[in-house]
């Protein structure tokens, strides 16, 4: 079944899309981008045959499936075109900028019943896929507490795009990163009840050096609908080297994450033991296709984007899931918008405990309680 697909972004979509649709069995026909010079380029030298500065002109291609990989302002508006023409998408976290869009396109898609997923690949990162795996077959009993910390000095150093900086285009820490951590919450431990949040700047309260604009870090407290507590701690922005903790504290047992190995204490190993996962959960090797200055981003990211990839092809030709964890879909997005719109209304007022919105689109075949 040929499967013609259009990315739209020439950045992480010309890094991270296309080789990952193009390994998934996909036929990229076309890139979007609202520089023609610089989109030009790329095409040529991914050996696309089609430019386009539109995603209306891209459809004119006769596409079957679209994905965007543009700032977050635009998702929604290039999503509903894609899915008024008929179109599948896979569109990039954060989902929107805000949960009403969400539920628009949740809408949409479903009404026009096409295959609507998220880009949250780390579904299939080894360490997330492995504690979901470990979880799900009840390895430390049932989960009670977990933290997870991060705290990287990417945004001291990497340089962003201009959207990034503006919290009205979805820029901010919280969008970037903290869209992935709530979404691995629900892929773990199911949907959040409530949370108590902070969205420091720590550029600006700490070093002197002008904040961007947006929360470069964020501090969050979940609890979560099945009586678990949840912290979750970032900076983006942390001077020094990098560091990074994971621990799942469960009746039983505890899990904890070292890079992508997940290890497991219990009364029988109190000193912890390195769990081995089924060999579905395993990852492509991408060394071949991870090259330039981003090499090294490249190759933690682009592993899971193809299992995402395969996960959406799957969908469209209406075969069975293979490979691990359900990919997110716009119900996901929409359920994770919730969550990072109740961020914002907490941050906003002091960290205030604030309830999730509830709302009738539910996430289908993912983040249910192990």
């Amino acid at each position: 079944m040929s499967l013609r697909v259009g990315v739209i972004g020439t950045s992480f979509g010309a890094r991270i899309h296309v080789p990952a649709l193009r390994e998934a069995g996909f036929e990229v026909a076309a890139l979007v981008g609202v520089d023609k010079a610089k989109t030009a380029r790329r095409v040529g030298r991914l050996g696309i045959p089609h430019a386009c500065t539109s995603l209306t002109e891209a459809l004119e291609l006769g596409l079957d499936a679209v994905s965007i990989a543009t700032p977050p302002a635009t998702h929604a508006p290039l999503a509903a075109e894609a899915i008024d023409a008929g179109c599948h998408v896979l569109c990039e976290k954060p989902f929107t900028l805000n949960a009403a869009e969400a539920d628009g396109l949740v809408r949409g898609s479903d009404a026009a019943g096409v295959v609507a997923m998220v880009g949250h690949e780390f579904r299939w990162s080894l360490a997330q896929s492995s504690i979901e795996w470990a979880l799900g077959h009840g390895m430390i009993g049932t989960p009670r507490m977990a933290v997870s910390a991060s705290f990287i000095s990417m945004l001291r150093t990497f340089p962003m795009p201009d959207w990034w900086s503006d919290p009205s285009l979805g820029g901010g820490w919280l969008n970037a990163s903290g869209s992935h951590r709530i979404d691995a919450l629900r892929q773990w431990f199911g949907e959040v009840e409530a949370v108590s949040a902070g969205l420091p700047s720590i550029r600006e309260a700490t070093s002197g050096v002008p904040g961007s604009g947006v929360d470069d870090s964020f501090n969050l407290r979940c609890a979560m609908r099945n009586g678990m507590d949840v912290a979750l701690v970032q900076s983006g922005a942390a001077a020094g080297p990098g560091a990074t903790m994971t621990r799942v504290m469960g009746t039983t047992g505890t899990m904890w994450a070292e890079g992508d190995t997940v290890c497991l204490a219990d009364d029988a190993s109190p000193g912890g033991r390195v769990l081995h996962p089924p060999p579905e959960l395993a990852l492509p090797n991408v060394d071949a296709l991870a090259i330039g200055p981003l090499a090294e981003m490249t190759r933690s990211e682009l592993p899971p984007y193809i299992r995402l990839a395969q996960a959406f092809r799957e969908a469209i030709a209406g075969e069975p899931h293979t490979a691990g964890p359900c990919p997110a879909t716009f119900h996901d997005g929409l359920a994770g918008m919730r969550v990072l719109d109740a961020v914002r209304r907490s941050a906003a007022d002091g960290g205030r405990w604030t309830p999730i919105e509830e709302g009738t689109a539910i996430v289908e075949g993912g983040g249910g309680t192990p």
